[in-house]
């Protein structure tokens, strides 16, 4: 499958995130602990905000080599700094590796990436893309599942309710693929953003989803390690989201319950929710 992580806070160069946690991403990529695959080289992609910025939308870069010896995602890792990261590194459940279906992906403000799969897509990918709303098909570049999800949760109100959006989107994967024998079709851990707000979405239709764990409120970090330096560094309000910890600090992770999401706010009023599929 694939491994994500979101964060959001005080603003930080990227690679103090992506490569110098004892786990990082980068590591991830070649040494997954709790993914399907121990490897994931079948392309990256980074989506961020910026402070400085005049345009409206997130930046993205994306390539379809592995993140573990790319030399321009280092290079951008060293010299830009955001309070809003999204980055992905993606092990091929079977479709193109390509640019376009890397993630992050971006429609407007809105970032989305995902790990998991839809299982049987290609038995129904044709009935799902026609349920996207027409204004939005064009903006769908790639082969992947992931992607049309993305577009589905937009053509179902991401942009006003995200997890009744992801909720109506859920359902109507579930009862497509249960039209087609697929009693079991997704899979997933989902993160998506506004630029102010991030969701993270746990669920399976059946067995244990994939791996999600939420980074402990700073203040509480502070507490038990007086002496880590880095923490004094960051608001209170920084979080992150990852598909495994990137460190074995201990206390620093929380496991995100199965069938549950998960919204960090920039003002620090996080939260936690049940989830469950809804009728389209």
């Amino acid at each position: 499958m694939c491994r994500w992580l979101a964060y959001s806070g005080t603003p930080i160069l990227l690679e103090t995130i992506l490569y110098k946690p004892q786990h990082s991403l980068i590591d991830q990529s070649l040494h997954s602990r709790m993914g399907v695959e121990t490897t994931n080289g079948d392309g990256f992609g980074i989506g961020w905000y910026s402070q400085e910025a005049e345009v409206d939308t997130p930046a993205i870069f994306r390539d379809v080599g592995p993140a573990w010896n790319n030399r321009n995602l280092r290079e951008i890792a060293q010299h830009v700094k955001s309070p809003l990261l999204f980055a992905h590194i993606r092990a091929s459940t079977g479709t193109a590796v390509q640019q376009t279906n890397c993630h992050p992906f971006r429609h407007g403000r809105w970032l989305w990436m995902h790990n998991g799969s839809i299982a049987g897509f290609h038995q129904f990918r044709r009935e799902l893309c026609m349920a996207v709303e027409p204004s939005l098909f064009d903006g769908m570049e790639g082969t992947t599942d992931s992607e049309v999800m993305f577009y589905l949760a937009l053509t179902f109100g991401l942009e006003e309710d995200p997890p009744g959006a992801v909720a109506r989107m859920v359902g109507l994967v579930e009862r497509t693929g249960r039209a087609h024998g697929v009693e079991a079709p997704m899979q997933m851990t989902v993160a998506v953003t506004d630029g102010a707000s991030v969701w993270g979405f746990r669920y399976a239709s059946a067995g244990t989803p994939r791996s999600l764990f939420y980074s402990s409120r700073v203040e509480s970090l502070r507490a038990l390690h007086p002496d880590a330096a880095f923490l004094q560094e960051l608001s209170d309000n920084t979080r992150l989201v990852v598909s495994e910890p990137l460190g074995d600090l201990p206390g620093a992770w929380n496991e995100v319950p199965v069938d549950t999401y998960g919204v960090v706010h920039q003002d620090g009023n996080d939260s936690l929710h049940p989830f469950a599929p809804a009728a389209a």
